[in-house]
């Protein structure tokens, strides 16, 4: 046995490194995302007049206040067209810390569509298979030649 053929089972391993080695810092992104509660327009009133509330974060884009009440909870909540400045006044004359996210920010947290990730998921997929078809290909030619 010749020291390339030992290194066969080697190479059928690379493509599966590289594999693990994207699907990583996936993990890390979904682990790192805080989880809203969404609620509805009387649990925020009663936040708000019983004084939860600690903070809120105004997404204009999408129409969504962040809340982060005083005990760490977090919660979304969707307001209607044009809420935005009653909402504002409401959390103001209420002493709450109120921020607005700018439009590079707000844009983040629109989620893409499903379809794109099977897309990026199956040319993933794709480029995995024809790295390994190649990585075999030379191997055969190799054992040819030889």
């Amino acid at each position: 046995m010749t020291g390339l053929k030992r290194l066969r089972p080697l190479e059928l391993l690379a493509p599966l490194a590289i594999l693990v080695a994207l699907a990583l810092p996936a993990v890390g992104l979904a682990a790192a995302t805080p989880i809203y509660i969404k609620e509805s327009q009387q649990a925020y009133e009663k936040q708000l007049d019983k004084g939860e509330i600690a903070e809120a974060t105004f997404n204009k884009k999408l129409r969504s206040l962040h809340i982060k009440t005083k005990d760490g909870t977090l919660y979304l909540y969707k307001y209607p067209k044009k809420g935005y400045h009653p909402l504002d006044a409401q959390l103001t004359a209420h002493h709450v810390t109120v921020t607005v996210l700018k439009p590079t920010e707000a844009a983040k947290e629109i989620k893409p569509a499903k379809h794109k990730l099977r897309y990026i998921a199956g040319g993933i997929l794709i480029l995995v298979i024809l790295i390994v078809g190649v990585v075999l290909l030379v191997n055969r030619r190799r054992g040819r030649d030889e």
